[in-house]
């Protein structure tokens, strides 16, 4: 295994949330010993990434959603509230929120969530099997080369991290680090945008809202300075409800080329799944843009009315968000009617306003923004139209050149902030990283979208060939583009903490799955015999051939946290499966193997912690899991 001590190493290149998330899964999920590095170039953005980071988010800054959504554990909805308000350490949190009582439907501040992450990873480690292990190193994955057991990753300035089998790499300050198998989870990828080129390292324009600088300049503008913040997106929102809350008082011009405003969620508002019909209208041949449009806003219109009509007690503010999310298992079929560059155009006109019908933002943001925008107020305006440039102008301002429909429109003003320019063409991220992938065929653009890369049902990059590129994945933004073809996830939704979290429990379950078949000399499993793929793909094929009870104990123990009870399960479980020695229902040809039986009894169990048509709390109870404190239950 590349390891003088037999044990595997798992890289994971990024220690932002997905690969936090990863992380934890990997140490509850392993059950023989394994070394997982979590790699990370930013310290600051550790257990964090650049949403959650402390130095980054003030504490005006809360989640856009509510607390009881922010567990990084979909079957544990409410794990984050019960951290903040049990186990957190308050000691240097300021009055406000040092005496808050967190609850479901309430606000948390967005730089707890870090905490939050370094205690569930530190408890992950502690209750991890024996021989398992978790080393945090810092360090910049350059580059990656193909070697017999896995990936060669050259590192940079790779410390504190001594290991066996690292050798130096091709440039300076690097050192090839072997790896058995490879999780990207780089994050989001930023790119200049092109009309701000002049005004780069001005000092009156933020390109990065959420970094020290950026926030410093926010908290030390003159309260009567002017301000424009290119787009209108929710993290617009914490630019200016950061300066609203420190009594801004001067002109706070909101930027959108869609004009889209998000809405606030009520009080009370709980995540929910509704069931409806399939929208026939969507699954017509395309026939046009404009025809299409058309289509999608008549039967937008019918799927809402419905709702209003079945579901009275929903709140209209929510009810666009349940279509949303209620069309998703069908969008696919709808997608793949549509040519890719039609597709494409589509996608970047209609992203953000998708994301606006999709999520919300907690009152706590929204309510003094809104107050400020309304006519009696009127320190915040909304601007339509596309940014053309921005120049220096006198005095040390800027000037921001605005197109709309019929007109241009000039802001002058003291401070000019850019919200994130995401860059979601791979061809074009500057990270030494993904060029090198990409340039070896190791990683592949995704076709029908342009947006991050090509992988397989199990997040495996795929190659120039449509084949998996080896034992690397990857979870969160890269996906973006097939969640939206494979699932229907559009608008921000393709890429958010609900996505990550399915990833980082679908890639950990795999990558552990692959190692224990690769120690057992079952690694070509799937080349020797056909079936095994569409075998351990079926979970009805598995209920029906009696593993039902198995895929329980399987559920349960991927869920557990600690490692006693893991342990109690793996050992109930192991016995079961021993007892049936093999699946009576196999295709011919495949053997009476117990591994391929755990294989797919794992396999189940993870499509059904990953099951979104139902909310969290829902697939909690769905799972058996509110009764399952005691494994002998």
């Amino acid at each position: 295994m590349g390891r003088t001590d037999g044990r595997p190493r798992v890289l994971v290149v990024g220690a932002g949330l997905a690969g936090t998330a990863t992380a934890i899964r990997l140490l509850h999920f392993a059950r023989r010993p394994l070394e997982i590095v979590l790699l990370e170039r930013r310290a600051d953005y550790r257990s964090a990434g650049v949403a959650y980071h402390r130095d980054g988010n003030p504490w005006d800054h809360v989640f856009n959603i509510q607390a009881g959504r922010m567990s990084v554990f979909r079957e544990d909805v409410l794990d984050f509230v019960t951290w903040a308000n049990r186990e957190a350490d308050r000691s240097g949190w300021p009055p406000h929120w040092a005496s808050w009582n967190f609850t479901e439907q309430g606000p948390a501040p967005r730089r707890i969530f870090q905490d939050y992450l370094e205690d569930r990873l530190a408890e992950a480690a502690r209750e991890s099997c024996p021989g398992v292990v978790l080393v945090e190193a810092d360090g910049e994955a350059l580059d990656v080369h193909r070697c017999d057991r896995g990936f060669q990753v050259v590192v940079k300035g790779l410390g504190p991290y001594a290991t066996e089998g690292l050798r130096p790499g091709p440039l300076a300050d690097t050192l090839m680090v072997e790896a058995d198998h490879v999780v990207l989870a780089t994050g989001l990828e930023l790119k200049e945008p092109p009309f701000a080129t002049a005004v780069a390292g001005h000092p009156a324009f933020v390109r990065n809202p959420y970094s020290v600088p950026g926030i410093r300049a926010l908290a030390h503008l003159p309260p009567e300075a002017s301000v424009a913040i290119v787009g209108s997106v929710l993290s617009a929102y914490d630019a200016a409800g950061l300066l609203l809350r420190n009594g801004h008082t001067g002109r706070i011009h909101l930027i959108s080329r869609s004009g889209t405003i998000f809405r606030t969620y009520p009080r009370t508002h709980e995540h929910g799944v509704v069931r409806l019909p399939r929208p026939d209208p969507l699954m017509e041949p395309y026939r046009g843009r404009e025809e299409f449009l058309a289509r999608v806003r008549d039967a937008w219109r019918t799927a809402c009315a419905t709702i209003r009509d079945q579901h009275p007690d929903i709140d209209s503010v929510i009810v666009s968000e349940r279509v949303a999310k209620a069309w998703e298992p069908y969008l696919p079929e709808a997608i793949d009617r549509i040519p890719t560059e039609e597709l494409r155009s589509l996608l970047d006109e209609f992203t953000t306003r998708i994301a606006a019908l999709r999520v919300g933002a907690v009152e706590y943001t929204m309510e003094i923004i809104e107050r400020a925008m309304r006519p009696q107020d009127g320190r915040v305006g909304l601007v339509v139209g596309r940014v053309r440039e921005i120049a220096p102008a006198r005095a040390g301002r800027l000037t921001v050149s605005v197109a709309a429909q019929h007109e241009q429109h000039t802001i002058e003003a003291d401070l000019v902030v850019c919200n994130f320019a995401r860059e979601y063409d791979y061809t074009k991220v500057g990270r030494p990283l993904w060029r090198n992938l990409l340039q070896k065929g190791i990683a592949t653009p995704h076709e029908r979208t342009g947006r991050g890369v090509e992988v397989d049902e199990c997040g495996t990059l795929l190659d120039t060939e449509g084949r998996p590129a080896g034992p690397i994945s990857t979870v969160g933004v890269p996906r973006e583009g097939d969640e939206i073809v494979r699932h229907g996830r559009t608008g921000a939704f393709a890429f958010n903490l609900a996505a990550i979290k399915n990833h980082s429990v679908s890639v950990a379950a795999h990558v552990v799955e692959q190692l224990e078949l690769r120690q057992d000399g079952c690694h070509d499993l799937a080349a020797r015999y056909l079936h095994y793929r569409s075998q351990v793909r079926n979970p009805e094929e598995a209920v029906r051939v009696a593993l039902e009870e198995s895929v329980v104990l399987e559920v349960r123990r991927l869920a557990t946290r600690e490692r006693g009870r893991r342990e109690a399960l793996e050992a109930r479980l192991k016995a079961r499966l021993h007892s049936r020695s093999g699946l009576p229902a196999l295709p011919t040809g495949v053997p009476r193997d117990e591994r391929l039986m755990r294989a797919i009894v794992n396999r189940v169990a993870v499509e059904r912690l990953n099951d979104v048509s139902v909310t969290p709390r829902q697939l909690r109870r769905q799972l058996g899991l509110e009764n399952a404190e005691h494994p002998e239950d």
